[in-house]
C-alpha cells in the first residue's frame, strides 16, 4: 500500500474484523459445546478473518488510490466555478427579469465582484479569457442573446478545464 492512511485504515478494519470473529467464535463455541469448542471456534474464526483480510489487502488498497486521471487539487476548478457564478449574477443584474428589478447600486456591486473574480491569478488562462469575453458582452448590455452565448461559452470552458484535469 502506498498510502500510510490506507495502511492504517486497513489495519484498523482487520483488527476489528478479527476481534469480532474471535468473539463470535467464542460465543458460538460456548453455545455448542463448552470451553474447548469455544477455543477451537474462536481460533478458526479469527484465523479465517485474518487470512481473508490479508488476501484482500490489494483490493482494499486499490480503493484508496486516487484515479490518475483526476487531479487531487480542485482549487482552480472551484475558482473557475465561482467566476462562472459571479458573472452569471452580474448578467442577471444587467438583464433583469422585471423592469427596474435591480438597482444601479446592486448592479455595480455585482459588476465589481465579477471583475475581481475574473482577474484572480489562480484562475486558468483559458477560463480567464472566456470570462473577459463574457464580461465584455454583459457590460455592453445591449444584446441579451450575445451575452447568453458568451455565458454559454464560459460555462463550456469551465467544464472543459475540469475535464482536462
Amino acid at each position: 500500500m502506498a498510502s500510510p492512511l490506507a495502511t492504517r485504515i486497513h489495519l484498523l478494519i482487520t483488527f476489528v474484523l478479527v476481534t469480532c470473529a474471535v468473539l463470535g467464535g467464542v460465543c458460538f463455541g460456548l453455545l455448542l459445546g463448552g470451553r474447548t469448542t469455544a477455543l477451537v471456534a474462536a481460533g478458526a474464526a479469527g484465523l479465517g478473518a485474518g487470512i481473508g483480510s490479508f488476501l484482500a489487502r490489494r483490493q482494499i488498497a486499490a480503493l484508496f488510490q486516487p484515479d490518475p486521471g483526476i487531479r487531487a487539487d480542485g482549487y482552480a476548478e472551484g475558482i473557475a466555478d465561482a467566476v462562472l457564478v459571479t458573472i452569471a449574477t452580474y448578467q442577471a443584474a444587467v438583464f433583469p427579469l422585471t423592469p427596474e428589478g435591480v438597482s444601479e447600486t446592486e448592479r455595480q456591486a455585482r459588476r465589481t465582484v465579477a471583475y475581481r473574480a475574473a482577474a484572480y491569478d489562480g484562475l486558468p488562462l483559458a477560463v480567464r479569457v472566456s470570462a473577459a469575453e463574457a464580461l465584455e458582452a454583459v457590460d455592453q448590455g445591449l444584446d441579451a442573446a450575445r451575452a447568453q452565448a458568451a455565458m454559454r461559452a464560459l460555462a463550456l470552458t469551465v467544464y472543459d478545464h475540469r475535464a482536462e484535469h
